[in-house]
């Protein structure tokens, strides 16, 4: 059987994602004026697919119900044309919530969004407080502790407060938070390492994940990973222990890398743009933490370029035709400045920017990101607390010196020394 993949017609030269990544931005200004809202690519390995731009078509795209998640949809990666050692095969195998589609999906969703609703994550607020409070001071002594007076806060504070609350969600206990964070960058984030050395990751991740299960199945807790084991459909049927692993992966990569990756994005921003910190900072002041977070999320978004949607049938987009079967990123960072929706400025970090909070960052339709409530309260407690207690913290390199990740998944960089 050949491939039902066949190239986006008429239309510009596909664009060959570079597996190493870096700022998004000028790519995405670039492909939108040439492609227009919809672009062909080439994943690495050579696997033809697409990649949607545009605000609207984003947004138009994610709801359809002839999109699909799970790679049944996918005839490539299974009648041979794609090869088994392919890079991304992680992302189209991986099983779990979000490769879920109708049913099983819904099933998988209902037993997660029980601990992420607005009145279960307001109870995480005084932990969130504290873990913060203490990060902080933490922070504060390795500056104190530098040669130069600067300190990491991707290292000492953006990192460690989403993962530590992840971990106590899924009752993760301390000693494997550190390998966890290291793993599910290699399998989930990094896109520039070879097939065998991502191959790798994921075994070490899929059993130390499956070590946590196990303990928890043996001690259960008050934490998620205790109740997704013990849950039971009204049929009966539990969580396979497939799914309880996908999940949890899934929770643990979505519940502290994105966080990461916004906390630090916007501590950038902020820093490069002072009149905008100002807004926050002043007594009456102008603009709120949320409209940071919001903003944020839409200038300069966590997850660059995400994988992967199928149309079930050829489908037209913003009158591009995606063939059935192809692979589709999300490209989440090109919709947040696309100016069609976002006005003529949408290349400017403006807190007070009325259309902020339509961002798709956190997706749309049946798979908006369940974990969004979490994301915006441990945001907004770490902004606040972080530039209230250190109001002239400031970048200790320029900010485009700073190293990106390899990565054209995820948009952060990979360190972020600070003068407090």
């Amino acid at each position: 059987m050949s491939s039902p993949i066949s190239p986006v017609p008429q239309g510009p030269a596909p664009h060959v994602i570079d597996p190493a990544g870096g700022c998004p931005h000028a790519l995405n200004a670039r492909l939108r004026a040439e492609h227009g809202a919809v672009a062909e690519v080439v994943l690495p390995g050579g696997v033809p697919g697409a990649v949607v731009l545009g605000h609207d078509a984003l947004k138009e795209f994610l709801a359809h119900p002839e999109v699909a998640k799970g790679a049944r949809h996918f005839p490539a990666l299974h009648d041979g044309t794609i090869p088994a050692d392919w890079p991304l095969r992680v992302f189209a195998n991986a099983q779990g919530m979000h490769t879920a589609d109708d049913a099983d999906h819904r099933r998988l969703r209902g037993l997660v969004g029980k601990a992420f609703t607005i009145r279960q994550v307001e109870r995480l607020r005084p932990r969130v407080e504290q873990l913060t409070a203490e990060l902080l001071d933490d922070l504060g002594r390795a500056a104190a502790e530098s040669p130069d007076g600067t300190a990491d806060l991707y290292e000492h504070f953006a990192l460690p407060l989403p993962m530590n609350v992840i971990c106590e969600l899924l009752g993760v206990d301390p000693e494997h938070r550190g390998r966890l964070h290291h793993l599910t960058n290699r399998v989930i984030i990094a896109t520039d390492i070879t097939p065998a050395e991502k191959m790798v990751a994921l075994q070490e991740l899929m059993a130390l994940t499956g070590t946590i299960a196990a303990a928890r199945a043996a001690n259960p807790g008050e934490d998620l990973t205790s109740a997704l084991i013990a849950a039971r459909e009204d049929d009966g049927d539990r969580l396979t222990e497939v799914e309880l692993i996908g999940t949890m992966r899934l929770m643990l990569v979505a519940g502290h890398e994105t966080t990461l990756n916004l906390i630090v994005n916007a501590v950038r921003a902020l820093c490069a743009h002072r009149d905008q910190l100002a807004l926050v900072l002043v007594l009456d002041a102008k603009a709120t933490w949320s409209d940071v977070v919001d903003e944020t999320l839409r200038w300069d978004t966590p997850v660059s370029w995400f994988p992967f949607r199928y149309p079930t049938r050829d489908l037209t987009v913003d009158g591009t035709v995606i063939p059935q079967g192809t692979p589709v990123l999300a490209g989440y960072s090109a919709a947040g400045r696309d100016e069609s929706f976002h006005g003529s400025d949408a290349d400017r970090f403006d807190i007070t920017r009325p259309t902020a909070a339509r961002s798709l960052a956190f997706g749309h339709g049946a798979h908006y990101c369940t974990g969004a409530p979490l994301a915006r309260l441990e945001a907004t407690i770490a902004l606040e607390r972080l530039f209230t207690r250190f109001p002239d913290l400031d970048l200790a390199v320029p900010d485009a010196e700073l190293p990106y990740q390899n990565s054209f998944i995820s948009n952060n960089v990979q360190s972020l020394p600070v003068r407090l």
